[in-house]
């Protein structure tokens, strides 16, 4: 099946249970984790997406962002869960942000399985942008928002050019 039929079959998906999906626990597993199957990740392999990676802040000991996803034995990719039925905000975002500055990722996600949005660091290096480059509502899903996506499927992502992704 082509990427572009798999992401609307499972925005389909998503309609029929979301309401369903009272914690952020339920959201990870119903949402989360398959949207990142979706994009080829192996989210059963420790060795590639890391669930509760270690992100220390400061003298903050044990904090931990919900997933990271690993290249080359360094996260690249961090991705800050919240519940289906979790409107994100800016307590969410800060949240996201200690974890970016603290570890040598290029993209952060902050996501409630239904909205994703995708930040890097363009505007400081190493310190997260406060706006999104992506902002994309599966539940109102457009074709150019689905070319985009695809950029970071596990087999297309390449860090320059997914970074391109921040301009357009």
């Amino acid at each position: 099946m082509e990427f572009n039929d798999s992401m609307k079959q499972f925005t389909k998906k998503i309609e029929k249970i979301k309401d369903t999906l009272k914690t952020e626990e339920a959201t990870k597993t119903s949402l989360i984790l398959p949207f990142f199957q979706l994009l080829g990740y192996d989210v059963f392999n420790p060795y590639e997406f890391v669930p509760e990676f270690i992100a220390d802040t400061g003298t903050k000991k044990g904090e931990k962002v919900d997933y990271a996803i690993i290249i080359n034995n360094e996260p690249i990719m961090l991705i800050e869960a919240k519940s289906a039925d979790t409107t994100l905000n800016n307590k969410h975002l800060n949240q996201l942000y200690r974890y970016f500055t603290v570890t040598k990722a290029k993209f952060g996600v902050l996501t409630n399985g239904i909205v994703y949005k995708f930040y890097t660091d363009l505007e400081e290096p190493n310190k997260m942008d406060d706006v999104p480059f992506l902002e994309v509502n599966l539940l109102d899903l457009k074709d150019t928002y689905i070319k985009q996506i695809k950029k970071f499927c596990k087999n297309n992502f390449v860090l320059k050019s997914s970074l391109t992704l921040c301009n357009s």
